[in-house]
């Protein structure tokens, strides 16, 4: 993975982690996993990039 001149800071990780957090329970249980689907692809798209998608998902799967 490269360097990213625009990684969020601290706090702005932690609004990033309420609002989806406030977003799942929003979703509901029986459609949590649709929308973190969703959520996923819309990112895939917005980072314009399969590679650094997918060196995303490995990062997050590591230490689960």
């Amino acid at each position: 993975m490269t360097a990213n001149n625009n990684a969020l800071t601290i706090s702005g990780l932690e609004t990033v982690y309420d609002t989806l957090a406030t977003a799942i329970d929003q979703a509901g249980q029986d459609k949590a996993e649709l929308f973190l689907v969703k959520l996923a692809l819309l990112n895939a798209q917005a980072l314009g990039s399969a590679e650094v998608f997918t060196a995303q998902i490995q990062a997050a799967l590591r230490d689960l």
